[in-house]
């Protein structure tokens, strides 16, 4: 895969990335790039560069109950986590998942699920980041994900 350089990537190369690189399974939780934000605001002070991602609700989503799975949810953030990364190295850069750890603070039904991924630390072997998974329909939190990963040789 050609990578893009630092002026073309840009939300819709995002939404191409997510498209054409993540395996079909992935692409089947109908998940799609809100935004993108690797540009630093006049005053940075605690700003992380990062991606908002939305899943759209769907029944084959959720467990017994209506309840969106875990499973799902944790793909949605370490996907997501993957295109933060990106943005913030303002191109495409292989890489794997080292750890992720999720903690769950509510069930969500009946709503689209949008993680907000923020790149805590871009390094040239190792990323780490945090995602905060919200459910649409109220903007309150559902769980909050800490990821590693490993920078791979392009």
């Amino acid at each position: 895969m050609a990578s893009p350089s630092a002026a073309q990537f840009d939300i819709e190369e995002a939404r191409r990335v997510l498209g054409d690189v993540f395996a079909p399974w992935v692409r089947d939780l109908g998940l799609s790039v809100e935004s993108i934000d690797h540009e630093p605001p006049p005053e940075p002070a605690d700003w992380q560069p990062g991606a908002v991602l939305r899943m759209a609700f769907s029944e084959r989503l959720c467990r017994s109950g209506g309840v969106v799975c875990g499973q799902a949810l944790m793909a949605l953030a370490d996907t997501s986590m993957v295109i933060a990364i990106l943005a913030a190295n303002r191109g495409y850069r292989p890489m794997t998942t080292v750890d992720q750890t999720t903690h769950f603070m509510r069930a969500v039904s009946s709503s689209d699920v949008l993680a907000d991924a923020r790149v805590v630390r871009l390094g040239r072997t190792m990323s780490f980041g945090r995602v905060t998974l919200l459910s649409a329909t109220d903007n309150k939190p559902v769980a909050m994900v800490s990821s590693a990963f490993a920078m791979l040789p392009g």
